[in-house]
């Protein structure tokens, strides 16, 4: 895999040429910074940005006043190779705060390993409803201990509004949630992003999230996408590396409350 040429792809399709990730968002280019505008449900944030130890601090304190006027609190998603090489030393000094690093990682979907299924007991099944959001949703809460309105709102939307854009999945055991994982398409280039992976901690360590990955990367091939994109916690990681994906870069979500 050419890593740095992968990347360059990455950044000019899916950060420069960002595209909406919900029916409510648009996506804006203000002079070296593409930010994405959304409601409160949705994500608001600078995905991309060509600054220099002279631009910077001028085009950080414009998306907090932008952002500060919308009433929203948003994130700057910086990665690990984004210039000036201090901008999340400027971000924090703005008053950001950053949350966990992650790693960008990326598989070239011809050279992952794709025959991993479920362990026995365990089926999945496929969301394409608010039924299936909702159990979707009660994964999240489990894995995460997180307040899953956000995204039960986005899946939603994207279902109705462009649900061939979506590929979500939950896995069963019996009749109980255990495992929820999208995938997030982008037509027009050739990467689909996985997304919001997470396994309820008492079925952890069972191959259930492996196995998700691999039903969402066959997805990406029969849609014809070369290439998936994980921001990888440290615990999934492992996992990814093992099917065939790399790291590229770190990402760290710098967040900014009015």
């Amino acid at each position: 895999m050419d890593h740095v040429g992968i990347l360059a792809l990455y950044d000019r399709d899916m950060r420069e040429g960002a595209q909406p990730d919900s029916p409510d968002a648009r996506v804006e280019r203000i002079g070296s910074v593409v930010r994405q505008i959304s409601s409160a449900h949705g994500w608001n944030g600078v995905v991309w940005s060509d600054l220099d130890e002279v631009t910077a601090d001028a085009a950080i304190a414009e998306q907090i006043a932008h952002f500060t006027g919308l009433g929203q609190e948003f994130e700057w998603k910086l990665y690990g190779h984004d210039l000036p090489v201090d901008l999340g030393r400027r971000l924090r000094s703005a008053g950001f705060t950053a949350q966990p690093e992650e790693t960008l990682m990326i598989g070239e979907v011809a050279a992952l390993t794709l025959d991993a299924e479920p362990p026995e007991g365990i089926r999945v099944r496929p969301v394409t409803d608010a039924e299936g959001v909702g159990l979707v949703a009660e994964v999240h809460e489990k894995a995460f201990g997180a307040d899953s309105s956000r995204m039960r709102h986005q899946l939603l939307a994207r279902l109705a509004a462009d649900p061939d854009t979506v590929v979500a999945v939950v896995a069963l055991a019996g009749d109980t949630p255990v495992s929820a994982a999208r995938m997030e398409l982008v037509p027009g280039t050739r990467f689909a992003g996985l997304w919001g992976g997470g396994t309820v901690e008492a079925w952890r360590g069972r191959g259930i999230y492996r196995a998700l990955v691999a039903h969402r990367a066959r997805a990406a091939v029969d849609r014809g996408y070369r290439y998936l994109q994980v921001d990888a916690m440290s615990t999934s990681r492992p996992v990814l590396e093992r099917l065939g994906f790399a790291p590229l870069t770190t990402t760290t979500p710098y967040v900014y409350v009015p």
